[in-house]
């Protein structure tokens, strides 16, 4: 049984920049379709990014795009997300997630694809 570990999290202030990372225990990390989600308190677990396998192909959600970036280090068996440009409203638990049959170019949105999870780091932006 694959598990992922997050870690980076933490309090960091508005305009602020956090890099969150994600390590199978075991596995082949570069399988991996690998996806990272938040869940804010009283809401649901929502995307904010995915990356193929290879890592040339990525995905974000709009309110994250252009403050966010994906990437994967697959010889480290580490994604990472960087975070800059931090907001009240990114505060959440940020979870990874990990999809082991995906194609090499592909990446998910869909939770449902995912068929591993971290146990979630917590990241609080203050204004």
């Amino acid at each position: 049984q694959v598990q992922l570990q997050e870690s980076g999290g933490g309090l960091v202030q508005a305009g602020g920049s956090l890099r969150l990372s994600c390590r199978p225990s075991g596995g082949t990390f570069s399988s991996y379709t690998v996806g990272w989600y938040r869940q804010a308190p009283g809401k649901e677990r929502s995307f904010v990014a995915a990356i193929s396998r290879n890592g040339l192909s990525t995905n974000y959600v709009d309110s994250v795009r252009g403050r966010f970036t994906i990437s994967r280090d697959n010889a480290k068996n580490t994604a990472y997300l960087q975070m800059s440009g931090l907001k009240p409203e990114d505060t959440a638990v940020y979870y990874c997630a990990a999809n082991p049959t995906g194609a090499l170019g592909a990446y998910y949105r869909d939770r449902n694809s995912y068929h591993y999870w971290g146990q979630g780091t917590q990241v609080t932006v203050s204004s």
